[in-house]
């Protein structure tokens, strides 16, 4: 969940009372965070309500030194005293410290005797059975710290959406039906559709907590049940995943709902108009400061309604400007997967895809679609089985023989035409002319400078054929940072040229991502919002293309496979400006 919870500063007060202990430090100060640390933990009231009210040193073991820090954890998501600790004690001590149940002085152990610096060598050493050879570790101990550093990796490790969202969906569908179960969502950045996901965190309105947690606990793909409490679970799937879910009173559950919905920054800002307005906002309700009455909290769209907002998507909480046009009545109407009429990037069996022309038309015409584009890789990506130009022909006799078959549905022959390292398209004029859409993309020369990738892009941009520039960064999320491209450039030689900028549906490149999706639109350059898929089943990775698209801002008209056939045609076959 977004905020920070009160178990995350408990555990940071341990990390400070740990590190304190290797430094030999006294027992007293010692003691002291470990205390507060004990107090925060168990209790039911948010520590950021708490914080924000200016009560921490009302908590039993707070002081003055310690609140300081917990506020500044808060406010920031980490604390400069825990990093300047970490720096005093033997190297990788800090990291290992992470791992619930190593403890301090197991800790130096593994440390000194092993070398392990990481929880990565932990988890190696533990596997290996190396732990259990050392004094005060037994085989039983060993299983545990294995299973907690794992734990600790999984954790730290951020998930594609791709992977999070299903996973979350798969819960709230097993769950939907029960009887204890009036309500169930996703909440924090899953909701919100971020790239990569920290938290899977679900919230379920029930009044009838202890059939829920039963009900979460016993579910079929629950592989071990990590923590169950009266209203808080957690497990760990068969796929290993960990999953939390939430049980929150059905009258509290829209204000939760919004609260664990996040951003941080939004409900900051959201918490400081309330309180400009003599409210107070928290994940229990709306209630006005003086009298303490409750005004609102079933649902989000009356807390938003209350504060004078118009209620506003998910994927627009990241204050982001979204607050203010909610308040002037202007926010956008956000693109949705049912305004999508064609993929306009689908590779087949010609190339390096796995499915027939055929099966992907169909699996096409089955998502409602009106047209799609075969856009099966180029000539001189030969990893790819890039199509020679007698393949081009042959498959646009293929194309054309199709037609009939799946009328009115449209199919279109595309490329996805390599921009080669010299800046030139991997076509001729002849064969190019050939394709009812050419998309371009760059797919090797990824070391060059970022003035010959602007150059390159730029060439390819100007050409009077290309109608879509795709994946424009080249990134894989969390695998490779793409080219050094200057995007604001290429954005705008592309509005110049009217030329559509991809924001790529594949999971792990969601590329543009939102920021530049919304800037893309502010310079006036249509978004093509295709699955660039490889198979039939890659088609619904469409979703998170639009969920891009949503958190860019991008509404319906900023689409160009949002058109209808004949306005897709007409834009198609018109000739390009000039630059």
């Amino acid at each position: 969940m977004t905020a920070i919870r009160n178990k995350d500063v408990a555990e940071m007060l341990e990390g400070i009372a740990d590190l304190l202990e290797l430094k030999g430090d006294s027992i007293y100060r010692i003691a002291a965070y470990r205390e507060a640390a004990r107090r925060i933990d168990s209790m039911t009231e948010d520590i950021a309500n708490i914080d924000a009210e200016g009560r921490l040193e009302e908590i039993p073991g707070v002081g003055p030194s310690i609140s300081a820090k917990i506020d500044e954890y808060l406010r920031t998501g980490h604390l400069g005293y825990l990093d300047s600790l970490g720096k005093q004690v033997a190297p990788g001590l800090a990291e290992l410290l992470r791992v619930p149940g190593l403890g301090a002085r197991r800790a130096e152990l593994v440390n000194k005797e092993l070398g392990i610096k990481s929880v990565a060598e932990l988890v190696e050493a533990a596997r290996e059975h190396r732990l259990d050879k050392l004094p005060g570790i037994r085989e039983k101990m060993e299983e545990k710290i294995l299973r907690e550093a794992l734990r600790v990796t999984q954790r730290t490790k951020r998930l594609l959406l791709g992977v999070a969202l299903p996973a979350a969906e798969e819960v709230v569908g097993l769950l939907r039906d029960h009887p204890a179960v009036k309500r169930i969502d996703p909440a924090g950045s899953i909701r919100r559709m971020k790239e990569t996901i920290g938290d899977i965190d679900i919230l379920v309105a029930s009044d009838r907590p202890k059939d829920v947690m039963e009900a979460f606990t016993t579910l079929p793909i629950a592989r071990e049940v990590l923590a169950k409490g009266t209203t808080r679970a957690s497990i760990l799937t068969e796929a290993n995943l960990q999953i939390d879910i939430r049980v929150i009173k059905p009258e509290e559950y829209g204000s939760a709902l919004q609260y664990f919905s996040g951003s941080k920054s939004h409900n900051i800002a959201l918490r400081e108009l309330a309180i400009r307005r003599g409210l107070k906002l928290s994940e229990y309700g709306l209630f006005d400061d003086r009298s303490d009455k409750r005004l609102g909290g079933r649902t989000e769209e009356e807390i938003y309604e209350i504060l004078g907002l118009d209620w506003m998507p998910p994927e627009l909480r990241e204050n982001r400007g979204e607050i203010e046009a909610a308040l002037e009545h202007r926010l956008p109407k956000l693109v949705e997967e049912k305004d999508i009429l064609g993929d306009l990037h689908l590779h087949t069996k010609w190339s390096d895809g796995s499915d027939t022309v055929e099966a992907m038309v169909e699996a096409a015409i089955k998502r409602g679609y009106k047209y799609a584009a075969i856009t099966d890789h180029s000539r001189s990506l030969g990893v790819a089985g890039g199509l020679s130009d007698e393949e081009v022909r042959e498959q646009r006799r293929l194309i054309e023989g199709l037609q009939d078959k799946y009328a009115p549905f449209r199919i279109l022959h595309g490329s996805e035409v390599n921009i080669r390292t010299d800046g030139n398209l991997d076509y001729d004029e002849e064969t190019l002319r050939l394709f009812d859409i050419v998309t371009v993309s760059i797919h090797g020369g990824f070391g060059q400078t970022r003035e010959k990738i602007d150059g390159r892009i730029s060439s390819a941009l100007r050409h009077p054929l290309t109608r879509v520039l795709n994946h424009p960064t080249g990134r894989l999320i969390g695998k490779r940072t793409g080219y050094a491209v200057d995007l604001e450039e290429v954005l705008k030689l592309a509005a110049r040229m009217d030329t559509a900028v991809e924001i790529n549906a594949q999971p792990d490149r969601l590329d543009l991502d939102d920021i530049w999706a919304r800037r893309a639109k502010q310079l006036g350059v249509m978004g093509a919002i295709d699955s660039d898929a490889h198979s039939t089943g890659h088609l619904g990775f469409m979703r998170y293309g639009v969920a891009v698209a949503r958190r860019g801002w991008l509404e319906k008209k900023d689409v160009l496979n949002a058109l209808p056939l004949n306005r897709l045609l007409s834009r198609l076959h018109s000739s390009k400006k000039a630059a």
